[in-house]
């Protein structure tokens, strides 16, 4: 597989991750990037399909089941000079690596006075699908985002993923760099050439009046099909993707909310002492003084991650409980049961292998 100048500008999610990597790859040989499966025969959903095969297995290559060693095995090449990218089927396994990248990744520049530099990207998916269960589908970003020295990113359209992971690549800190396996097949226009998001920038996505609804990953893609089901009611919900959780652009998000005074806050992980609270909270801070603002927040059901699909549909928050809660914050008086939808994503998904 190889990046093809005739091919059209809206790619996949999945490709515009393989673009990112092939062209760092390309231009800067200290990259090279390692991990369960990123050489087998469907590549990581097709982000690193035939990587090894352009470049060589000595930079896309597969690692034993040995998280902590192979993370040490990245911080030891970045401090060498190199440029890992360090591939996770699911981010649930990254709590194997904790005293690496907590104590070892995030903290050497700051202990060397800088003299050390760490970039490191550490590529994390995250998500449900044909019963992932409750030790394949949890989202841990908040526990990254707790830790100085630590970047975090959670980009959900094609353009950003490749943007955001060549920054990534880039960045001379670790990044942890989140992906939602239901955005895979998403598609979106991609420019061919190489360039970077940058990280700690949020994006507006759709312009509203009435309320703000900040989502993370595949949330923001159940917010927006939330927006419509909202309109049908009369209700103008502004739509924003952090797209980085570390830096936070909490600005932008604080002046959406300063517009609208009411804020919904929506996570592909658990609300307690997650994204969501920490988002909600610096949004009070700031405006407490100025204003009285209406704050929820919305993420999944506070037990372990079910496997049956029916319990999937309740625990997991969709543009239905989305809708339904803005209207809520909206102070709906009408019982509006907004329209039940299956999201094309999770009817469509195949599963990595």
């Amino acid at each position: 597989m190889s990046i093809s100048s005739s091919r059209d500008d809206s790619i996949s999610y999945a490709q515009a991750l393989y673009e990112a990597a092939y062209q760092e790859m390309e231009r800067n040989p200290s990259v090279f990037i390692y991990g369960l499966g990123v050489d087998d025969a469907k590549g990581m959903y097709g982000s690193t399909l035939g990587l090894d095969k352009v470049f060589g297995v000595d930079r896309c290559f597969d690692t034993p089941l040995a998280e902590d060693a192979m993370t040490g095995m990245g911080i030891g090449a970045a401090i060498a000079g190199m440029r890992p990218i360090h591939v996770h089927q699911r981010m649930d396994f990254l709590l194997l690596c904790m005293n690496q990248l907590v104590n070892m990744a995030a903290k050497m520049t700051y202990m060397t006075d800088g003299a050390v530099k760490i970039p490191l990207v550490v590529r994390g998916i995250i998500g449900r699908s044909w019963g992932q269960g409750a030790q394949h589908s949890q989202a841990f970003h908040s526990y990254f985002m707790h830790v100085p020295g630590l970047r975090v990113v959670a980009p959900t359209t094609p353009h950003d993923a490749k943007g955001c992971l060549i920054a990534a690549i880039r960045d001379n800190n670790p990044v942890i760099f989140m992906e939602h396996r239901l955005l895979y097949q998403n598609t979106g226009v991609v420019p061919r050439d190489s360039y970077e998001v940058k990280l700690g920038q949020a994006r507006i996505l759709t312009a509203g009046t009435d309320i703000t609804i900040v989502a993370i990953s595949h949330m923001v893609v159940e917010a927006l099909r939330a927006k419509h089901l909202l309109e049908q009611v009369g209700i103008s919900a502004e739509v924003i993707d952090p797209v980085s959780l570390a830096p936070l652009d909490i600005d932008t998000i604080v002046a959406s909310v300063r517009k609208t005074g009411k804020l919904l806050v929506v996570d592909t992980s658990w609300t307690v002492c997650g994204a969501t609270a920490e988002i909600a909270c610096q949004v009070f801070e700031a405006l407490q003084s100025e204003m009285l603002i209406n704050v929820k927040r919305l993420g999944y059901a506070n037990t372990p991650c079910p496997t049956t699909r029916s319990l999937e549909d309740i625990y997991y928050p969709s543009s239905h409980s989305i809708a339904l809660e803005a209207y809520n914050i909206m102070g709906g008086k009408d019982s509006w049961m907004p329209e039940e939808q299956v999201s094309r994503e999770i009817e469509e998904f195949r599963g990595p292998f």
